[in-house]
Order: structure tokens, then sequence, then C-alpha cells
């Protein structure tokens, strides 16, 4: 069962601005990629479903992290269906994401009262994803549907709408200040944060370096 509440992970996603997202087989890699990132300012954590035994690995981390990452929030990622949705829920998945809108899930998560992020690639999409109760919606691939002009088209008629762009999006002053002022929720970042450099050499204080400067950029973002 969730640890978190879906309020309470949607307030943590804003307040931290961006949510990791990886996947890799060997679970001890996964821990010390969610580790650099939990020390370097981030408390969120998506682990996607992206290979065989991928609920294993999410089972025997998600534990690993309570123990030794006090506060972190972890959800499962690349989820397509309700049965998987439900399994990520029984080992403690706190909020799950999908790469397209299915209403299975959103029935599924609305029952369980977790948190579920669609992702959404229209203001159609992102109307029907919000009517199945979607709080956050991904946009996704975030820089092929149209980047951050596309956010401020969106929340410009929908201001009450909280966007997550997940796909090209990069720890860089220039990439978030762009995305930020465009009115983003939070951002989702995979390789350009985790990068195949930081996992070949395993720098995991590279990792940590890295998250830290993207949370400080974030802070630096919003309070201009």
């Amino acid at each position: 069962m969730a640890t978190y509440t879906r309020i309470k992970v949607a307030v943590e996603m804003q307040n931290t601005g961006i949510v990791p997202v990886f996947y890799n087989p060997d679970p001890g890699i996964c821990f010390e990629v969610a580790k650099a990132c939990y020390k370097g300012g981030l408390r969120l954590f998506e682990l996607t479903n992206r290979g065989d035994y991928a609920h294993e690995i999410f089972g025997w981390l998600n534990k690993k992290i309570a123990k030794e990452c006090p506060g972190m929030i972890t959800g499962a990622g690349s989820v397509i269906d309700a049965p998987t949705a439900a399994l990520y829920m029984q080992l403690g998945a706190n909020f799950i994401v999908s790469p397209t809108l299915h209403e299975d899930i959103a029935f599924l998560c609305n029952k369980r009262k977790i948190l579920y992020i669609p992702g959404c690639g229209s203001a159609t999409e992102i109307a029907r994803a919000e009517e199945l109760g979607a709080e956050i919606i991904k946009i996704f691939p975030a820089s092929q549907v149209g980047g951050p002009g596309f956010v401020k088209a969106v929340t410009g008629p929908r201001p009450w709408t909280s966007l997550m762009p997940s796909g090209g999006v990069e720890p860089t002053e220039k990439n978030l200040e762009e995305w930020f002022k465009a009115g983003v929720h939070c951002v989702g970042m995979g390789s350009k944060l985790i990068t195949k450099e930081i996992l070949q050499n395993r720098d995991f204080k590279l990792l940590e370096k890295k998250a830290g400067e993207a949370v400080q950029i974030v802070k630096k973002v919003r309070n201009s």
C-alpha cells in the first residue's frame, strides 16, 4: 500500500520540481541512482516498468529506500494497463505514470486514492484525463509535442491544469527556465540527468552534484 496520499505526492512534486526517471536491470544500480538523487535534494523517484521482473526490482528498491532515504516518495512509470498498476500498488507505489492515457488505470487509482499521471499530447487528451480525475498530466514526449510553447498554449485557457513535461528535459538553467516560466507543475528527467557516462563510470557523486544543481536552478527560476 502507498505510504503517501496523492495530495502529498502532488504537493511534493510541485515543491521539488523534478522527478528523476530511471530503470536498470541491476537493483543495486537503481538504488545508487536513487540515493544520489536523494542526497542531491530530490525527494521523488520513478522507476520505469521497462524490463523483465521490473516489479521485483521495484519491490526491493522501495523497501531499501524507505530505510535509507527517509521521506523519498517512490512510484512506477511506463505502466500501460490496470493489472500492472495494481501489481505496483501492492508493492507500495505512491504514484503511477503512463506514457499514454488509460482509463482503466485512472479508475483503479481513483479507487485507491493514488496519484495517476497519464501521458497526453493534445488539449483534448488533457481535458479527458482531468475528467477522469488526473491531478497532474504528463506531457510526453515533451520536446516533440511542442516544448514550453505547448505548455503556455494549454495553460492559457486552462490555468488550472498542472503539467509535467517528460522526454528531452535538460538539467540546465536555460532549459529549466523555459519550462518553469511556461508554467509547469514539475518536470520528469531521465537520461539527461542520469547520463550514460555516469552509469558507465559509476560516478554517483557526479549525479548527486548534478541533481543538487538542478534543484537550485529550479529554486532560482521560481524566485526570479
